[in-house]
């Protein structure tokens, strides 16, 4: 049997996206079809919000949001507090940002926090020009970044202040690269304003202005009060947000939530799968998928219509060494440290040699590596950055820390590696999970949680490369259906 505490990569993902156009620090942003100029806006008046955070209407946390006017612009301090229940363990999470706008609601600078039980997070960053500065910390490493802009960069809530104070008019839109700095991508979304609607909150019908906000499928509902508060929001998965009170948003909420998010994201199976490891080949039909946000062919996977086809990797045959002058540039590539897979520190190097021998084979160092880090790593999910310096160091971690330590080790050993991420079986249902692909002489499947090499075929991938890939979940997630066609032992 699987052990009840697989790691899943809901969690990592859960922290950036379902809040992700109220928190996430920066943004791109670009106008179509008309650019707007700051003396098409009008002034915003100061604000104090509270909101309650719900999940399928049960409190699960607060916000608290101050917009002040300053000179040649404004002051904005946000403050989240959520709990959090996953896998079936509790943990609090608390954000803060604070930052400054210009008077057109661009950002100037900022400073973002997040603490969650033993982990911190941190990040400061100034845009002067057309550059983005970021500095970041965590417990192990400290990172410089800076990135050429070539658009505006609004913090979500200042995006939605932009819109409502354009005099934006029903049936316009805005066209948004959303930047994560994390993964350092942008991806394109649209902000579009459906029209007035009157809504009851606190008792109270309020006219406001509903927005949609689409980001790779997905989309999110605001109401704009007449004031340019957000009275409500409205995400996937059961996620929403209300306006209230001071008080009402400090109380009511339980020590203990029986609600756990991995699953309410799980997929349920057809089928009872017994023993996953011992298994060849499955085939599964997928439903409720664009096929083109995702990557479900090539590999040990292929897609014919809508049945997916997935086979265990052959590891007979595998080459004795790995020469890197003879590897393609997408080998080459996976072979250099990244933002939170620092292969080239020390600390990582120096463990990698540890672990493995020169002379070993290929095939031997990526066991090696994998079963180091199932030996090694507490398996418990966090609500935190993953990060191998990190992880590293706490020694704890859900399987996005898995990932991204295996990723730096293989690479501090010679060995390319990618980060998969998708779907599970375990007990019945499937679960969003992320694991490893290793250049052994062939891209094979290596998940560390689990403690296997190559991965069992009930890891659905829907996602490859770096981190950043992750965020095509957010395409399937609360959509997909799945259904097993076919089992061979």
């Amino acid at each position: 049997m699987k052990p009840f505490w697989i790691a899943l990569g809901i969690f990592g993902l859960l922290f950036l996206i379902l809040f992700f156009f109220r928190l996430e620090v920066f943004n791109k942003f670009h106008v179509e079809p008309a650019t707007l100029s700051p003396s098409s806006l009008n002034a915003l008046p100061e604000k104090d919000s509270w909101m309650n955070i719900l999940l399928n209407d049960r409190k699960i946390g607060s916000s608290h949001t101050v917009f002040s006017k300053i000179k040649d612009g404004y002051r904005f301090e946000e403050t989240v507090y959520m709990r959090l229940n996953t896998m079936g363990l509790t943990q609090d999470v608390t954000l803060e940002t604070t930052g400054r706008l210009n008077s057109d609601f661009t950002l100037s600078s900022f400073d973002f926090k997040m603490g969650s039980g033993r982990f911190h997070f941190s990040a400061q960053g100034s845009v002067s020009g057309n550059v983005l500065s970021i500095k970041t910390h965590s417990s192990e490493s400290t990172k410089d970044i800076h990135i050429s802009v070539r658009e505006k960069i609004y913090i979500p809530s200042g995006m939605l202040n932009a819109a409502f104070t354009s005099g934006m008019k029903t049936g316009d839109e805005f066209a948004v690269q959303v930047f994560d700095p994390v993964s350092m991508a942008s991806e394109p979304v649209i902000i579009k304003m459906m029209g007035p609607e009157k809504i009851v909150n606190m008792g109270l019908e309020k006219n406001t202005k509903k927005v949609t906000v689409s980001y790779k499928g997905i989309t999110q509902l605001a109401w704009i009060g007449e004031n340019g508060d957000v009275i409500r929001e409205k995400g996937f998965l059961g996620i929403s947000l209300e306006k209230t009170t001071r008080d009402d948003a400090l109380s009511g909420i339980q020590k203990e939530s029986d609600l756990d998010l991995t699953e309410v994201a799980s997929v349920p199976s057809n089928m009872h799968i017994e023993d996953p490891f011992r298994l060849k080949v499955i085939d599964v039909e997928i439903r409720g998928v664009n096929y083109n946000t995702v990557r479900l062919q090539g590999g040990r996977q292929s897609l014919t219509d809508n049945i997916l086809t997935i086979k265990k990797e052959d590891i007979s045959g595998l080459p004795d060494i790995l020469d890197k002058n003879k590897m393609g540039k997408i080998e080459q590539k996976f072979l250099m440290p990244s933002p939170f897979i620092e292969s080239d520190h020390p600390k990582i190097q120096n463990l990698a040699n540890k672990i493995v021998s020169a002379d070993d084979r290929p095939l031997i160092k990526a066991n090696k590596l994998v079963a180091w880090i199932h030996n090694n790593i507490e398996k418990r999910p966090v609500l935190s950055l993953p990060d191998a310096l990190d992880t590293l160091e706490n020694r704890v971690g859900d399987c996005n820390e898995h990932a991204v330590l295996l990723a730096a080790l293989a690479r501090a050993s010679g060995i390319p590696a990618r980060i998969e991420a998708g779907l599970v079986y375990l007990n019945g249902r499937f679960y969003y999970h992320a694991w490893n692909l290793l250049y052994i002489g062939q891209w094979i499947t290596a998940d560390s949680v689990l403690d296997q090499v190559p991965a069992d075929v009930t890891h659905i991938r829907f996602s490859s490369g770096a981190m950043q890939k992750q965020l095509d979940l957010m395409t399937i997630i609360g959509k997909i259906k799945l259904q097993i066609t076919g089992l061979t032992e």
